[in-house]
């Protein structure tokens, strides 16, 4: 009998590995077929040439605000290629992190007609980054609630649109996402079982995941919150009093292993920005960093010894990098720390962007609760209601009335808890932060959030009942077993299929409140919808109908000169209607056309000049390529 268990058991387990393994080359079919079909997106302009400038040069003088490790992941395929960088021009020599203008000559300009296959071979590592974010997905979800049920939150993260959309680019999005669940994971598990291999390892994946994204860092507190949280279940468990002696050691046995875990974290990334500053020359870095931190928290603090003796303030901080990267040990952590401060400066500042029918500077406090409303498909809110509701009436009318209980169901589901708290952890921070740039922002919390969904599911399928039932009640109890699970099934089939007839148009996905594909651009913009994506087509476009000549108001990391060559004319607003010189064609992204026409909130100042006023008289497009660009026909007057 058990080895006829056992042999059931290796079967499943066989074909459970067997859909994973669907999935994921299905998931990894629609990225790569969605890359071969884009133009490169805004940020990649800047981060393909800084990841091959790292690889190949060792040097880091390019795009410091954004950690290493997933841009030299996606170099790797282009270091095999015969490339030319422009290393003699200024934009390289002289300019600081002129990663725009460098980007612009080697992806389109230094090497001839290869732009696209650069841009595709530097795709492929991220694709394979997002791919192993789903096998990390399945494999904690295993360990949690079962080799089926594991496929639900895998399943939803692998056909995501928001993942198909951003795990196929050269950015850090989907990188930050994976560093905070490994990160969490291999924590968990040295604070379930604190030996001398799970702290090493746990502080070498928190390290790991500082080179993803800087905003990474909230690790530090989420780590430092959950240890005293586990440190007071541990005690009551124990009987040990918080007061005690007793307890008194016990937390420092606790805040040691957090100690060494960042310690071992922090060599992690001295060792990697030591390894590609290498080339970076000292009196090159050391320029740069004054001239980035000159206008930083009104500029660093010039009393450094009265510096010292204040709390470390921003300026203090600045001072700080700039006296670190005079110093040959400490200057590769210097890097890092400017591009720490980098993001703290830009986050503070915010970001023009378009929301709701407005234009402004400042942000709005519930963007991302009304963008993850309309952008997330129906089917996986349904699932993410349904297991909040479901799990609060399990956890807080049940539970909160007897703390013992809480405890124990603490103790039994501490892994939960901690996805919990970095959920709401990191909503509260993006919350706060008027950098509303888009969805991938909220990337990270969303493989917990399906994760945490797929529990509360499972324990309401699963729901026992220990009373004594009779037949008639079993088969009501299996036939609403069996209901719940066909619920379940038809969510995850419509979630597929919202996923299918978005293909290839990831990026732009909005659900149907949101607008859907076509029309979600009405109520936000920027990396939720437009973010160049969709030169390619409009070149398909331009030779199909044999235009000779087109106005293009572009807004991403394409080239319209290299794609277009002498057919394009860069355009704005001020310059006035294309027809009165000539021009018959306008192309203008949808994300310059909102900025261009929405409402401005109060304080936000536009020229009256942008804001395309003459485009009026055209009330609609003639045509719209791919879902970002709108094409004008405009009659010659």
């Amino acid at each position: 009998m058990d080895q006829i268990n056992h042999l059931k058991n290796k079967i499943s387990s066989f074909f459970s590995w067997l859909l994973l393994s669907l999935i994921i080359l299905s998931s990894t079919f629609l990225m790569v077929l969605s890359a071969s079909q884009e133009a490169a997106i805004m940020d990649e302009l800047a981060h393909i040439p800084a990841a091959y400038s790292y690889l190949r040069f060792f040097d880091y003088r390019l795009n410091p605000e954004h950690p290493p490790l997933v841009k030299v992941l996606a170099a790797i395929p282009l270091v095999f290629k015969k490339l030319n960088f422009p290393l003699n021009q200024e934009i390289w020599t002289k300019e600081v992190n002129g990663q725009w203008a460098v980007g612009n000559q080697f992806i389109y300009w230094l090497n001839e007609n290869k732009a696209d296959e650069i841009i595709f071979l530097a795709r492929i590592f991220p694709i394979f980054l997002t791919i192993t974010l789903v096998v990390f997905v399945y494999w904690w979800s295993r360990k949690l609630f079962g080799k089926w049920w594991a496929q639900i939150p895998a399943f939803l993260v692998a056909f995501s649109p928001h993942f198909l959309a951003h795990g196929h680019y050269v950015t850090t999005d989907v990188g930050a996402t994976l560093g905070f669940f490994i990160g969490l994971y291999f924590f968990n598990k040295q604070l379930n079982s604190p030996t001398p291999k799970n702290t090493i390892l746990a502080g070498i994946f928190f390290g790991i995941a500082q080179l993803m994204k800087f905003s990474v860092i909230l690790l530090v507190p989420l780590f430092l919150f959950l240890t005293i949280i586990h440190w007071i279940i541990s005690c009551k468990e124990k009987n040990i009093l918080l007061k005690s002696k007793n307890s008194f050691s016990f937390l420092i046995s606790y805040l040691k292993s957090l100690v060494i875990i960042f310690l071992i974290g922090l060599a992690v990334v001295w060792l990697v920005y030591f390894i590609f500053t290498l080339n970076y020359p000292a009196s090159k870095q050391q320029a740069d960093t004054e001239f980035i931190l000159s206008s930083f928290a009104g500029g660093p603090d010039k009393e450094w010894k009265s510096c010292q003796l204040k709390s470390l303030s921003l300026r203090c901080l600045a001072n700080l990098d700039i006296w670190m990267a005079k110093v040959p040990v400490l200057r590769a952590l210097g890097h890092y720390l400017l591009g720490i401060l980098m993001v703290m400066q830009r986050s503070a500042g915010g970001n023009t962007a378009y929301f709701l029918g407005e234009i402004s500077g400042g942000g709005w406090w519930y963007y991302f609760p009304v963008v993850f409303l309309l952008k997330e498909s129906l089917p996986a809110l349904i699932i993410t209601l349904l297991g909040i509701i479901l799990g609060l009436g399990r956890i807080f009318i049940k539970k909160i009335r007897h703390l013992n209980s809480l405890r124990e169901y603490l103790m039994m589901n501490f892994a939960e808890f901690s996805m919990l708290v970095m959920v709401i952890f990191y909503w509260l921070y993006s919350i706060n932060s008027p950098l509303n740039i888009g969805f991938r922002h909220i990337l990270p919390t969303i493989p917990f959030i399906y994760i945490l969904a797929t529990g509360s599911l499972k324990k309401w399928v699963d729901k026992k009942n220990e009373a004594k039932i009779n037949l008639r009640q079993e088969i009501q109890k299996i036939t609403s077993k069996h209901l719940k699970i066909g619920i379940i099934l038809f969510l995850l089939v419509w979630a597929l299929i919202e996923t299918v007839v978005a293909t290839p148009y990831f990026i732009s996905y909005f659900n149907q409140i949101g607008g859907g594909v076509k029309n979600g651009y009405r109520f936000v913009t920027d990396s939720n919808y437009d973010w160049g994506q969709d030169l390619l087509r409009l070149k398909n476009f331009v030779e199909k109908n044999g235009i000779e000549k087109i106005a293009v108001d572009y807004f991403g990391g394409g080239d319209i000169f290299y794609y277009l060559k002498d057919r394009a004319v860069s355009w704005q607003s001020a310059k006035g209607n294309p027809a009165d010189f000539g021009i018959k064609w306008l192309a203008i992204s949808i994300n310059s056309l909102q900025g261009a026409t929405a409402r401005p909130t109060k304080g936000f100042q536009r020229k009256p000049e942008d804001e395309y006023s003459w485009l009026s008289r055209y009330s609609q497009p003639f045509a719209r390529v791919g879902t970002s660009i709108f094409v004008y026909y405009l009659e010659l007057e």
